[in-house]
């Protein structure tokens, strides 16, 4: 069983409009309310590659209701911890020729003792035979910095492996812990910004991968969008090359990328399959219009595309 966490998530709602109208009225019959999060994206997925997944993270009020019933809908396992705050909304307003305007709810701010609780609880949720976990996105307010330390430690406690994607303070402060996460998904920028220098090339970025900052983790997947992606896995390193797909929403391939990982490291794969169910999930979900949506049925034929060549 694998399991997911959203410290964070929402209902994502999404407004289809010709054209916003400022300090008047929009009327829209075009919309859209789905479970958001980058957690529940990669449980999404994992449901989709017919995996087992638990869902997990805090929620609250109406709206983790419709998010609860909207995760169990789509094969997903209900394991949130509920609270009495009430979770948030996130709404994007599609106009004018494909404008985004974005409104976003910062959503419950969470007390110590409801931050240990959800320890607690996911101590409990981990003994029901889960050996992989997931961690992404950011944390609600009112979490330390180092909460995801917690987190991590107490998963490895339980013998689970971590796969972490999550950045800024967040990455920056596990990486600086003992207990580290078993897999990494950083992206360019943020490779850089934790060695401090500019990587232009793919040597400068193999070198980087091997930064006293990443000791102790066994993969690092470091995505590159198009261009596919360098990953050192234990002492080996490869460089990725994707197929060009007609892409119709790249919006979610990097947690479809975390679920293809998360998958590889439940079944025990070697490195070179994970990361050709990592990229191939990613890539499916950039075909899809529904973030978080891939189709099954078009895997044998990408994962067959995927380069993969040991460095």
């Amino acid at each position: 069983m694998i399991v997911t966490i959203t410290m964070n998530p929402s209902v994502d709602i999404s407004y289809k409009l010709d054209q916003l109208t400022i300090d008047g009225v929009n009327r829209v019959t075009n919309y859209s309310k789905t479970a958001g999060g980058k957690g529940l994206n990669v449980a999404r997925v994992l449901a989709q590659l017919e995996q087992p997944v638990t869902a997990t993270g805090v929620l609250g009020g109406t709206i983790g209701d419709f998010i609860k019933q909207n995760i169990v809908k789509d094969n997903v396992e209900d394991g949130f911890l509920t609270i009495e705050k009430e979770s948030r909304n996130c709404i994007a307003i599609i106009h004018d020729d494909g404008k985004q305007t974005e409104i976003l709810e910062a959503g419950p701010t969470l007390s110590e003792q409801e931050g240990e609780n959800f320890l607690t609880h996911l101590t409990q949720l981990l003994t029901q035979n889960s050996k992989t976990v997931t961690v992404s996105g950011s944390l609600p307010k009112g979490l330390s910095v180092d909460y995801y330390t917690k987190v991590i430690a107490l998963c490895n406690r339980e013998h689970c492996k971590v796969i972490l994607d999550s950045s800024g303070n967040y990455l920056m402060e596990v990486l600086k812990h003992k207990e580290k996460p078993y897999v990494i998904k950083p992206n360019l920028e943020e490779i850089e910004s934790i060695v401090g220098q500019s990587l232009p090339t793919t040597d400068d970025q193999v070198k980087a991968l091997s930064h006293k900052n990443f000791d102790g983790i066994m993969g690092i997947v470091l995505s590159k969008g198009k261009d596919g992606a360098i990953v050192k896995w234990g002492k080996d390193f490869y460089a990725v090359s994707i197929p060009k797909v007609q892409a119709v929403n790249p919006v979610g391939s990097g947690d479809s990328t975390v679920a293809g990982i998360a998958m590889g490291v439940e079944l025990n794969y070697s490195p070179e399959e994970i990361i050709q169910t990592a990229m191939t999930a990613g890539i499916l979900n950039a075909m899809e219009e529904k973030t978080g949506h891939i189709n099954k049925e078009n895997f044998e034929t990408i994962v067959k595309q995927i380069q993969i060549k040991k460095l």
